[in-house]
């Protein structure tokens, strides 16, 4: 079904007012945060859950994080351990997703798990946070973009994506972050690495003071992020590109690349300086950029994989995946 999508604009003091009423109403708004732009839907609603799968045309076998506003809302829908709340005493509000047991009581709709007994749960910063408190009750929020394509770090890569199959979109500027959360399944011994994002690894242990491993081969889908093919852009992405094919766009990374970064048909540099946080923040819109239909081939330079750049690689790596 084809709607009109509104523009809300934060520098209207009702605009927040104006999406929780829509969310209340079953209604879709993509909303702004740290990370990157949601797609919220009232998480206890199952037709706005499935409308969320719907306008993204997404498998409804992938779990959809569930967004709260504080840690009251959170224990009611699941079960924190000590590990658990450590990692929410320093992290949240903030860029991690934990992964955790449903609790018996949850409002949430079944279908945001995705078939399992666990929800990924998310406490975010900034105007999604301020709706769901004047909501009074947790949203799912996924990227709010296509299934698969790229996530969206401003309100007109949203507009461009989902555009007419969904009410509103608030407009709260470039996401600071540029990429998705960190997502981290807690288990009594150690943590278990979903899908890096801001948070890195040595933090993560840190804070729960447990060791942080990856999935077990073979373990299946259990929190978004994990299928092979994702984020990706209309042409076909090549990585550790140390010089520039006939008719390919450019991703650089720092003061050096590519030897011939000239003869690129276009050019982007994430961080000229070098600077993992701030190419992370770029990487979604250097995509989007790149994004078009006389654009058949995007060499990406090599970025280091450590730290930030864990997650940086792990975006790179779904982009470039073989498509069904």
């Amino acid at each position: 079904m084809t709607t009109t999508t509104i523009l809300l604009s934060p520098d209207d003091p009702a605009s927040i007012g104006r999406a929780a009423d829509l969310l209340d109403a079953g209604a879709l708004v993509a909303l702004p945060t740290e990370t990157v732009y949601g797609l919220a839907a009232d998480a206890a609603r199952g037709e706005a859950v499935a409308a969320v799968f719907e306008a993204k045309g997404r498998p409804r076998f992938n779990p959809l994080i569930v967004h709260v506003s504080d840690l009251a809302m959170a224990r009611r829908d699941v079960h924190l351990d000590a590990a658990t709340e450590r990692l929410a005493a320093r992290f949240w509000p903030g860029p991690l997703t934990l992964v955790l047991p449903k609790a018996a009581g949850s409002a949430v709709h079944p279908l945001a798990s995705g078939g399992l007994d666990t929800l990924a749960l998310r406490m975010p910063r900034g105007a999604m946070a301020d709706v769901i408190a004047r909501l009074g009750r947790p949203v799912v929020a996924p990227s709010a973009n296509p299934s698969g394509r790229i996530s969206p770090t401003a309100a007109s890569d949203v507009m461009r994506g989902l555009s007419g199959r969904i009410a509103a979109v608030l407009d709260g500027g470039r996401a600071p972050h540029g990429l998705e959360s960190t997502v981290v399944k807690p288990l009594p011994d150690r943590l278990v690495l979903l899908r890096p994002g801001p948070i890195d690894r040595e933090a993560l242990a840190d804070a729960a003071g447990l060791p942080v491993v990856d999935p077990e081969a073979g373990s299946g889908i259990e929190s978004p992020g994990q299928l092979l093919s994702h984020y990706a852009p209309q042409g076909r992405v090549r990585l550790d590109a140390r010089r520039v094919e006939p008719g390919e766009a450019l991703i650089g990374f720092g003061p050096e690349g590519a030897a011939n970064r000239a003869e690129a048909l276009d050019f982007v540099n994430l961080s000229p300086s070098g600077d993992l946080v701030e190419a992370a923040a770029n990487l979604f819109a250097a995509l989007h950029r790149f994004d078009r239909p006389d654009i058949e081939a995007i060499a990406v330079e090599p970025i280091p994989a450590t730290g930030l750049g864990e997650a940086i690689a792990d975006r790179l790596r779904r982009a470039a995946a073989p498509r069904g």
